[in-house]
């Protein structure tokens, strides 16, 4: 499952060890009556004008020696413009941060980690830190060498479990070829409001964007091809336990399958779940990763027990 889609960010611009660049200008007759944002993007072309209004809202930019917030406003010629060029967020986003990570195997060319529940997988709008790739590039010295720290596929920010990162180039190109060929084995824990008639079933069904809400994914037939099996465990509370074997790794795809067969997950509200059984996150968890080593010979087969959020979800779905 890939991680969600990320709400706008608002960024923060904390405490920063390096010096930040200041620009000047004086407004001229190529500046004059210009609104500050356009006249900061003839200033400074290399940042996009939504930074640069980024950086005139959080008080980065002065008109004659005073504090200007608003992007609208018009310049007059002779004022002097000065701006502090705070970097991007996504030029602070790739640093080693010391994060835990639950490492389950690791040896030169890969690592299995067990991600909780929270953790983003990779840096984007709204979570610029503290996610795993950053915490990969304090884990090891190559994982600055490698596109996206060696992440070869990720997991929702609320979903828990096992995850392969390559360690090297040669296991990264392996990984993903074989995760496009299918040959990399996931399952999953899930629990899911109400109980199907049958205790084994396939959702086969193309999955995109939803063409009314960005955040969704959706059944859409102009999506990319999708198939999930799904089997009963448990059941009880008003709700049941799955197993979910995915055949694709398509965005959201359990979440979007279970959903459209009227079984949201727990406290998956944006496919129609909600909270239940103390459950305040989304009820899914990748249990079992089997695949091929990419370099050496030999099959890695991995399982791992829902953490203790699920965990106490299951026994409370059995009493």
């Amino acid at each position: 499952m890939v991680d969600p889609l990320s709400d706008p960010a608002t960024e923060d611009d904390g405490p920063e060890d390096e010096q930040h660049e200041w620009r000047e200008r004086e407004v001229d007759a190529a500046l004059q009556g210009l609104r500050l944002d356009k006249a900061l993007v003839l200033m400074a072309g290399e940042f996009s004008r939504n930074h640069l209004q980024g950086l005139i809202e959080r008080g980065h930019v002065q008109l004659d020696g005073q504090v200007a917030r608003t992007a609208s406003r018009g310049v007059r010629l002779g004022q002097r413009i000065r701006m502090e060029l705070v970097p991007t967020a996504e030029s602070r986003a790739f640093k080693a941060e010391a994060l835990p990570i639950d490492v389950v195997f690791e040896d030169e060319h890969l690592l299995v980690v067990d991600k909780p529940a929270g953790m983003v997988v990779h840096p984007a709008a709204g979570n610029w830190s503290g996610t795993l790739l950053n915490a990969l590039l304090a884990h090891h010295a190559g994982a600055a060498r490698l596109p996206r720290a060696g992440i070869v596929h990720r997991l929702d920010k609320d979903t828990s479990g096992l995850m392969v990162v390559a360690k090297t180039l040669q296991s990264m190109t392996a990984l993903v070829r074989a995760i496009a060929a299918r040959e990399v084995h996931r399952q999953y824990l899930a629990l899911v409001h109400g109980v199907p008639r049958e205790e084994r079933f396939t959702v086969e069904a193309p999955i995109g964007r939803d063409p009314r809400s960005r955040v969704r994914m959706a059944i859409v037939a102009s999506g990319k091809p999708a198939r999930t099996d799904f089997e009963l465990l448990a059941e009880g509370q008003g709700a049941c336990a799955l197993r979910c074997t995915l055949h694709s790794g398509r965005t959201h795809q359990i979440r979007v399958h279970a959903a459209s067969r009227g079984h949201p997950l727990l406290a998956d509200a944006l496919y129609g779940g909600a909270p239940l059984l103390g459950l305040q996150r989304q009820a899914l968890h990748a249990q079992r990763l089997r695949l091929a080593h990419p370099v050496l010979d030999g099959t890695l087969d991995f399982e791992r027990a829902p953490p203790a959020d699920l965990a106490a979800a299951l026994q409370a779905l059995s009493d």
